[in-house]
C-alpha cells in the first residue's frame, strides 16, 4: 500500500507561497542552504509551523479557546490563519486609530 499523497485540513492546504512576494516551502529550504543553512523543506515547515503556534498560543488565551496542543496545531496550520497573519505583517499595526 502506497502513503499518501499529502494531508488536506478542513479548510483546504496551507501554503505560504499564495501571497505576493511569499516562497514555498522547498524554496526557502534552498534559500537558507544556499545562504550556508543546510535545510531540506520538512524543517522549513517545521520551522514555519512552531512559529504559527507561537503566534496562536495567546490568540487561544485571549479568546478562551482552549490551550491543549492539538487545538494550537489545528490552529497553526490553518490556512485562513496563516493567511491572516501574513495580512497582519504586511499591513503592520495602524497607530493612528489607538490611543495613547
Amino acid at each position: 500500500m502506497s502513503m499518501p499523497k499529502g494531508f488536506k485540513t478542513a479548510n483546504g492546504y496551507a501554503t505560504v507561497s499564495k501571497t505576493d512576494g511569499g516562497l514555498d516551502y522547498r524554496s526557502i529550504a534552498e534559500r537558507m542552504t544556499g545562504e550556508g543553512d543546510k535545510m531540506n523543506h520538512a524543517t522549513a515547515r517545521n520551522i514555519f509551523l512552531r512559529a504559527m503556534k507561537k503566534i496562536a498560543v495567546p490568540i487561544h488565551e485571549m479568546y478562551d479557546l482552549g490551550s491543549d496542543e492539538i487545538a494550537i496545531t489545528r490552529t497553526a496550520k490553518d490556512p485562513r490563519f496563516q493567511e491572516s497573519i501574513s495580512e497582519i505583517m504586511d499591513n503592520g499595526i495602524q497607530t493612528d486609530s489607538i490611543d495613547v
